[in-house]
């Protein structure tokens, strides 16, 4: 075996130096790390002493609720922060807290922010949210941002495995790089890593133009566009991060939305906000975005497409108005022995008086029975008030009044009322709609005979994905209880009982007689208890809501986010951007997608169309040009596919080299575990994805006509796509839905079938 050369080994001599070196500095940063959990800890000890289970003080069961899940949070926080607490380090030519012997200053990059306290708060760790940090990402030869070496640090748990140096600037920028020291080499390791399908963090190779999108400070809408593999995902959750650790007081009391296509992108993304240092996000899709109801049943694409569409506002609004009716004929009220007349003109009337209040359904109710009551009363008056002498009515203004309250209580007067302007729910109202042919031909007359038959359904409440955007529509043309308002006005119904039978105990015992030890007598003495019972007496020591804000965000379809994000956004249809823009009232949004991959019928064409009608054309746009994931033979495939679906696109750019893309003539050419999984993926549906980890750790996905759309927003090692053709003609976004397919490789591709006969030759 020949010996090392001298420059190879003084090399390994001082690369084994440098990551020693680094080693004592992480496991001085983690030792801080434990000191503060341990603090922690013994005071979530104490916290749960402070309170005397035998007297407890509501003012303190308060306080002690509040630190305690304060404390349960830097705790969450410390924890996560140990998956791979420092990954970086600059040596800068700036001030700083840690000066070098070079006059420069050394900075620590990591997932949060450490500091001495005892040495005057001197930094040890920056967060790398924190813009002190930001050259880390910045920093190139050409513009070195005033950093002369960069260090990307791998470790694994607590150990550090090895360094690799950027040198961009200073006199030590010609010498020759040594090996494992490439500029790109932090960010090859990332892209090389097996998948293991939950996605991996970037915070350690986030690139220049995916940092100025992270950082952007637009307080409005702001798209975010890019092919397959730019990473718009990652770029998407790391600003969540960013915004979280620049603006927390606002967003930690209104919450931040993270909407994604489907429940297994919403797992695949559901470890990196946690590994940032970031928790109580609302992950949710379009289908589960309504309160109770879970959109989980497939339909066909004429349904989604149709029940997507803006029309659907008109056909909402019909159904709820063909619950406001009137009478064929008059009917008779028999009221105390006397019977009153209700005229279809009486209903009409209040029908009218109801509609021009402009209110939903439930709250113009009050209007239309206010209305119907009072014509009731006046002619109940003139039955009973009439003078026998011919003279004027007997009752005066304020006996009409009492009429009037008294029919509200009478049960014959509120059936009446409940039978022409019932009170109604969303749920009831849909299901209602989807599962009666007549109720869709009153509702959506004005439409065609598919449109109509594309609405119906056997099993109404079978509910879609589609449907929580109706759902959603139907909440605001009815009028849902807002939860927060109903949950104050329970909390005032309750004080108000407490206050009550607290005066009445002052009242009896002010009164009571103060010789109560008389023997003759057993002195009665009233409790508390004989007021009120005993579960309304614990009740006054309850804290009344220890929801978190996101729990709390989730339960209440009013809720207004401070943020929110789509992912796939070009898949949202315009009912679905209905509800969305009602989460968000400050219209601050970060919206991910490519018009390229819109597989929904009713999706997204132009961001600038689509977002019109909600901030005209007040948004940014970002576009991400540089293709990170997929190797460039995947990528030769996917752009001779986006020449058919858009000619005029500017695709990304490839950046890895890879294996040439395998092209098999039928599936017998498949290997046992592939032809195994594609048998599961004949019997699959459309929300199923289909995918197995081989011996060596690798994730394969096997995609088909079926299963097409369920890979959207993933990533796989191996990718097979199976009968290409099937694909594009299984939906009019086929094309699409292969463009997508083909490009979730990180490694290889094999396409079993020809491709179209469309697609151009390389």
């Amino acid at each position: 075996m020949p010996n090392s050369s001298p420059d190879s080994s003084q090399h390994l001599d001082a690369t084994t130096h440098a990551i020693g070196a680094e080693q004592a500095y992480v496991d001085g940063l983690f030792q801080r790390l434990d000191d503060e959990v341990a603090a922690s800890n013994e005071r979530l000890r104490k916290v749960m002493l402070d309170v005397d289970p035998q007297n407890p003080d509501s003012d303190a069961l308060v306080r002690r609720e509040t630190e305690y899940h304060a404390l349960q949070g830097k705790l969450d926080k410390l924890n996560l922060a140990q998956l791979g607490l420092v990954f970086g380090r600059i040596d800068i030519d700036a001030p700083g807290d840690n000066p070098t012997p070079e006059g420069l200053d050394r900075r620590y990059i990591g997932r949060m922010g450490l500091d001495d306290r005892e040495d005057d708060y001197r930094t040890l760790l920056l967060d790398w949210r924190a813009p002190m940090a930001r050259p880390f990402y910045l920093a190139t030869t050409a513009q070195p941002e005033g950093v002369t070496i960069r260090r990307h640090i791998r470790t694994k748990g607590r150990t550090v495995t090895g360094i690799n140096d950027e040198v961009l600037s200073g006199a030590e920028l010609g010498r020759a790089a040594s090996s494992d020291v490439a500029g790109e080499s932090a960010l090859h390791a990332a892209l090389q890593r097996a998948r293991t399908g939950h996605m991996a963090s970037i915070v350690e190779t986030i690139q220049r133009e995916q940092d100025e999108i992270i950082r952007d400070a637009t307080r409005g809408v702001m798209v975010v566009e890019g092919g397959p593999g730019t990473g718009k995902t990652a770029v998407a959750l790391h600003r969540v991060a960013y915004l979280l650790y620049n603006h927390r007081d606002l967003l930690a009391s209104t919450g931040v939305l993270i909407i994604g296509p489907n429940p297994t992108f919403l797992d695949y993304i559901s470890r990196v906000l946690p590994e940032l240092g970031e928790t109580g996000v609302v992950l949710a899709t379009v289908g589960s975005m309504f309160p109770g109801v879970e959109g989980t049943q497939p339909e066909s694409l004429d349904a989604r497409e149709v029940k997507g569409s803006e029309a659907m506002v008109e056909i909402l609004t019909n159904a709820v108005r063909a619950y406001q009716t009137l009478p064929e004929s008059a009917a008779t009220l028999r009221v105390d022995s006397l019977d009153l007349t209700v005229t279809p003109a009486m209903v009409k009337a209040a029908r009218t008086r109801a509609r021009r209040s402009r209110r939903p359904h439930n709250d113009a109710r009050g209007a239309f029975a206010e209305h119907l009551i009072d014509q009731l009363a006046r002619q109940l008056a003139d039955k009973i008030g009439a003078d026998p002498l011919g003279g004027e009515n007997l009752l005066g203004q304020a006996d009409i009044d009492q009429l009037h309250d008294d029919l509200a209580e009478t049960r014959v007067v509120t059936d009446f009322i409940d039978e022409h302007w019932p009170e109604l729910t969303p749920t009831q109202v849909l299901a209602e709609l989807l599962g009666d042919r007549d109720a869709i031909d009153l509702a959506a007359g004005d439409y065609d005979d598919e449109t109509r038959e594309a609405l119906y359904r056997a099993d109404a409440e079978a509910w879609s994905a589609s449907d929580a955007a109706l759902l959603d529509e139907l909440a605001v043309l009815i009028g849902m209880p807002d939860p927060q308002q109903q949950q104050e006005a329970e909390d005032r119904a309750w004080r108000e009982q407490i206050a009550d039978a607290e005066d009445a105990l002052d009242i009896l015992s002010s009164s009571d007689s103060t010789d109560n030890d008389d023997d003759m007598f057993d002195a009665e003495i009233l409790s508390a208890a004989d007021v009120i019972d005993a579960e309304h007496l614990a009740r006054r020591q309850e804290v009344r809501d220890h929801r978190t804000t996101a729990q709390r965000a989730q339960a209440d379809h009013t809720w207004a986010y401070g943020h929110v994000i789509i992912d796939e956004a070009q898949e949202l249809t315009p009912m679905e951007w209905r509800m969305v823009f009602r989460r968000s009232p400050s219209r601050w949004m970060t919206l991910v997608g490519d018009t390229a991959q819109t597989g929904s019928p009713a999706g997204v064409d132009s961001w600038a169309e689509t977002l019109e009608a909600f901030v005209g054309t007040r948004f940014r746009h970002h576009a991400l040009t540089v293709n990170y994931r997929t190797p460039e033979p995947v990528t030769e495939v996917a752009n001779r596919l986006l020449a058919v679906i858009d000619p005029d696109a500017t695709p990304a750019q490839a950046v890895r080299d890879g294996e040439p893309v395998r092209f098999l003539a039928g599936a017998d050419e498949l290997d046992a575990e592939t032809a195994a999984a594609l048998d599961a993926a004949r019997d699959a549906v459309g929300s199923e994805t289909v995918s197995f980890t081989d011996s060596e750790g690798r994730l394969h996905a096997v995609v088909t006509a079926a299963t097409a759309e369920s890979v959207k927003g993933l990533e796989f090692d191996h990718v097979t796509v199976v009968e290409p053709r099937a694909i594009v003609e299984a939906s009019p976004q086929g094309w699409q839905n292969l463009y997508v397919a083909v490009t979730r490789a990180t490694q290889t591709l094999t396409v079993v079938g020809p491709l179209p006969a469309e697609v151009p030759e390389s």
